[in-house]
This record gives C-alpha cells, structure tokens and sequence, in this order.
C-alpha cells in the first residue's frame, strides 16, 4: 500500500512514516521544512526513513496545489494522513493569519486533491483543543462549537471542511483528535522538551497554577500513531475518533514524574493559565477502543524515560552546554 504523509518530517509523521515503512508499506513524505522550529531537527527525524527501499520525500508546500497535482499524479498515493499544520494554541493567538491559511486553506487543498485522485482512505490529524471548556470528559459527540484559541479554531473548521469533501467526492475519512503527544522527536516548544531545557539550565519552569489544578491527558506518540494507522486502514465512510491516553495527570505530578526520570530538579515558577488553555484535557476513548481496538498501553514515566534517552542522545550533544546532565 503507498501512504502520502503530509508534515511527514514532523514528530508525528516522521514515527507514522517509520511505523509504514517496518511493516512493509511505501511512504511519500510531504514537507516544506518550515522555521516554526530548526527544520535541522526535522532532517534528522527522516534519516532512518530515508534510507528504506519505500520511501520518497516530497519538498513541498500542501497549500500550493500545482505542486501538490505533480505530487498526487506521479506518486498515486493509494491512502493519505494528513497530519501537516501550524500547532500550538497560544502561538496562534500572535499569527492567526497563517494559522488560518495552512490549517484551513491548505487543508482544503489538500482535501480536494485526495478527491479528485480517488484515494481509498484520508486521515486529518485534529486536537483536544476544540472541546475548549466542555465539562470532561470529552467524548466524540461533546460540543466543539466554541474553540479558546485560533489554533482550535482552524482545526475545528478543517474538520467541517472534510466533511464537506467527503460528501462531494465520496472519500472515506476519520479524523482523529489528538490529546497532548508526548515522546522522541517531539518540537521544542512542547511540554517536556522545553522543561528539560530549563531544568538543564537552571532557569524556573513556568506552571500556570503553580501547576495544581491543571491536567493533560498525557499519550505517547506510538499510542497516537497506532490510533493513526488503524483509521487509515478502517473501513468507516466518515467518523471521528479521540486518541487520547484517557488518565489525565496533574502539571505538577507530571513535573515529579520528569524529575525522577532525569534526576534533574525542577525551580518551579508560577502564572495564571492562559485564556487559550482549559484547565484540563481527558479523552473518553470509548469509540476508539470499540471501532478501531485503540488501547494506550505506554505509561506515563516509560514514555518519558524513552523520551529522555533520545533528548540526551540527539539534543543534549548539540546544545553545547556545560550543565550536568544526569543519566538513570
């Protein structure tokens, strides 16, 4: 089977597009190696994929359609994951133009070419973030009509957009709403990257709410990318599904948890939660597990222990930092 991977050098695509390609599958792997954070890191996240037999990476931009036809007629992915976008709710809040022409024009450009091909199968990468304030936890059919930041906003409305396009042409698609992604590769600005950095440096680590009262429903990303390939070889014309790790942790246990993992100590710091983020994210993942057999099966200090071995393996030696660095 060939899978065309938007954002396939990305955290998650580029584990999505490792998964593919150990069982056999060829992988396309769209990228335009953007600056949201050192597009060096996303080249090392494909120097395995790029040396299997099956994989292909495209240098392009899923919002230029002349680019992304040359993509579709050559290639003729067979199933498409479109987990490309702008990420991250309060960053939105200072761009929302971009946000809303990656996220939502370039999704539309994206849909309307895996229809006019005729693929088998779409995946569109979604979020929590689009429960905003519901009451948890967040099922399927909880309200999403009224998103706390840009980000949620542009998500929500790609999805709304897929089903337009599933309509028109007929494409089989499940959207997949992601709760809090954790693990090796993950971007600089995320949750355990960027504390670790500070813990390493010495410098606080900001917790809104001094971090009681705040919970993430912390998933592995190969929870997340196991939740990924069964929607792409699902049998569903239209469904969303939440993957999610369905035990939300306290910030504060979370940071103990990433002390013990590192021997690192945490200088803690406190500030008011930001109007984009709820103060909590807990996916009931009831439908998943029924429809998809969908079971996170990574605890919480596995995932972060591996996560620290490949920080103190990939990011560690290229920081150039005199701070001790503690190994367990």
């Amino acid at each position: 089977m060939r899978y065309l991977i938007t954002g396939g050098a990305g955290f998650i695509g580029s584990h999505l597009a490792d998964t593919l390609l150990a069982r056999g599958d060829e992988v396309i792997c769209v990228d335009n190696f953007n600056d949201y954070y050192a597009p060096v890191r996303k080249r090392r996240n494909i120097m395995h994929a790029l040396a299997q037999p099956g994989y292909t990476l495209v240098e392009a931009d899923f919002r230029d359609n002349e680019a992304m036809e040359r993509v579709f007629s050559r290639y003729q992915p067979e199933k498409v994951a479109h987990i490309g976008a702008m990420a991250g709710p309060r960053p939105s809040m200072q761009n929302p133009a971009l946000y809303e022409d990656v996220n939502v024009r370039g999704t539309l450009t994206l849909l309307g070419m895996a229809g006019r091909h005729h693929i088998h199968s779409l995946v569109l990468a979604s979020t929590s973030s689009v429960y905003g304030l519901a009451p948890t936890p967040w099922s399927e059919e909880s309200p999403t009509d009224r998103p706390l930041s840009y980000y949620a906003a542009t998500k929500k409305a790609a999805e709304v957009l897929a089903y337009t396009a599933h309509r028109q042409y007929g494409t089989p698609t499940r959207i997949v709403r992601f709760f809090t992604v954790y693990g090796p590769r993950g971007r600089p600005d995320m949750t355990p990257y960027l504390f670790v950095d500070q813990m390493i440096a010495g410098h606080e680590v900001t917790l809104f709410n001094g971090g009681t009262g705040v919970y993430r429903d912390w998933t592995y990303v190969d929870d997340i990318v196991a939740g990924i390939v069964a929607a792409l070889d699902a049998d569903y014309a239209f469904e969303i599904f939440n993957l999610g790790n369905s035990n939300p942790i306290q910030l504060i246990d979370f940071v103990a948890a990433l002390e013990r993992v590192t021997g690192l100590h945490a200088r803690i710091a406190t500030r008011p939660l930001p109007a984009a983020d709820p103060p909590a994210t807990y996916a009931n993942i009831e439908k998943a597990g029924r429809m998809l057999g969908f079971r996170p099966r990574t605890p919480l200090e596995e995932g972060l222990n591996r996560f620290w071995e490949w920080y103190r393996r990939e990011v560690a030696p290229e920081r150039g930092s005199d701070a001790p660095i503690a190994s367990t």
